[in-house]
């Protein structure tokens, strides 16, 4: 990209990575702003609102510009379809920006990109969209499916099992929850000191910090431009956490001097949760398949300083023989369709398929059946993940328990966005029964 590339010319190259490309949102984004940090910090926050946006609301928007354009959008080429996308993004919800400007760009950046020729057709289907807003069809709520589908930009396929397992007025919950602005959720390391003093460092830095209720060491920050050069942040005052994923550590409940062994680590943030709760005492061994997650672990690791935690790389579907019975807690947050983190990355709703989701199911009771063997007579185990859906989630709780009725289930709870606090979550708490 040239070193005169403008904010919107990031935004549609930031959303290619992502449809075309593959990559996942939150990195994608990362990358772009990382590269580009001479950016001043309305522009920054201007790239982040309207890829996120697009993302969020593009089910809807490709409904829209079907309605407008004779090409529809799966016959479009992937830079027009991309521009017309963000563009519609910003007719539809920013304000702020005249239509007209939006028209403009759109034409302008579609001829900086070598497509002179489809000029027209870009200046045509927006200012098309642009005289006719009250003229958008939506479907008809009769039509619950599609409706809640276009109007929250849930795939169909999710819609219909959501509805299935909870009701019309839950998904449409879900999806308003969705759709809203997210602040960045944190937990407060324990080294951070005295509560007050540390939201004064925050507030120090620029930062607007608000307390979450529930869990102690919760907040939210937001009004921060780059979140990696707040000094807290790389002092490891804090981490980035979702108040419902900070449920694992406090339904572990480990005692000083426990053993504790997390299958699915990476990046660390549960596994530092219940090493700051040991108090220096005790072990966590925080596992993940590859050397790259096992890197961003340790990452983590050092800056919390913490000595009673370490990072190895293993395949959770296979047995490590000096494991077996020798950990008071497993944690098994295992990998799952992330259904319940469309509000933080917005491109998993069109990542993931019902195949997929499938296959998580299998593998998800693969690592179970294995896992299960490093807990001691007596230990705990805690199975979560971060998905809405029953296989994933009390069904293969229940076969869990059916194939192994050494254990019990002590306590289970499927969080739902918008209804419970932080991101759609499930956790599950299992007790061995002691040798006899």
């Amino acid at each position: 990209m040239a070193s005169t590339v403008s904010s919107r010319e990031l935004v549609v190259e930031t959303l290619l990575m992502i449809t075309r490309d593959g990559q996942y949102s939150h990195i994608a984004l990362k990358n772009v702003l990382d590269q580009y940090q001479y950016l001043d910090k309305k522009e920054r926050a201007f790239i982040t609102r309207v890829v996120n946006g697009t993302l969020e609301h593009m089910i809807e928007i490709d409904a829209i510009l079907n309605q407008f354009s004779k090409v529809k959008v799966n016959k479009m080429k992937p830079l027009i379809r991309t521009i017309l996308r963000s563009s519609v993004y910003q007719m539809r919800y920013m304000d702020s920006v005249p239509d007209r400007a939006v028209c403009n760009e759109a034409v302008n950046l579609a001829s900086k990109r070598g497509f002179v020729n489809l000029k027209g057709f870009v200046n045509g289907v927006l200012r098309n969209i642009s005289r006719n807003k009250d003229q958008i069809k939506m479907p008809d709520r009769k039509d619950t499916v599609a409706y809640l589908s276009i109007t929250y930009s849930l795939p169909e396929w999710v819609v219909e099992k959501w509805i299935a397992a909870y009701d019309e007025d839950t998904v449409e919950t879900m999806g308003k929850a969705f759709l809203k602005e997210k602040k960045t959720t944190i937990r407060k390391s324990p080294k951070a000191g005295d509560t007050e003093a540390f939201v004064k460092r925050l507030e120090a830095e620029g930062v607007t910090v608000e307390k979450e209720e529930g869990i102690d060491a919760a907040f939210s920050i937001s009004g921060y431009d780059y979140l990696e050069k707040l000094q807290c942040f790389q002092n490891g005052d804090f981490y980035i956490q979702d108040i419902s994923s900070m449920q694992v550590a406090e339904w572990a409940d480990p005692q000083k001097g426990d053993n504790i062994i997390d299958v699915c680590a990476a990046p660390g943030g549960k596994s530092i949760h219940l090493a700051e709760k040991l108090d220096g005492t005790g072990s966590v061994e925080a596992r993940d398949l590859s050397e790259y997650k096992v890197g961003l672990i340790q990452e983590n690791i050092e800056r919390s300083q913490l000595t009673n935690i370490t990072a190895k790389a293993w395949d959770a579907r296979v047995c490590d023989e000096d494991a077996v019975e020798k950990a008071d807690i497993v944690i098994a947050d295992l990998p799952c369709s992330g259904l319940g983190v469309f509000g933080r990355k917005p491109d998993l709703r069109y990542k993931m398929t019902a195949k997929m989701q499938e296959d998580l199911e299998k593998l998800q009771r693969e690592i179970l059946d294995v896992v299960y063997q490093y807990v001691k007579p007596g230990g705990k185990l805690v199975y979560s993940t971060c998905t809405i859906n029953k296989g994933e989630n009390e069904e293969n709780a229940q076969w869990f328990q059916k194939k192994h009725p050494e254990f019990k289930m002590v306590k289970e709870k499927q969080m739902l966005p918008g209804i419970d606090a932080g991101d759609g979550f499930y956790i599950a708490l299992f007790e061995r029964k002691k040798h006899e």
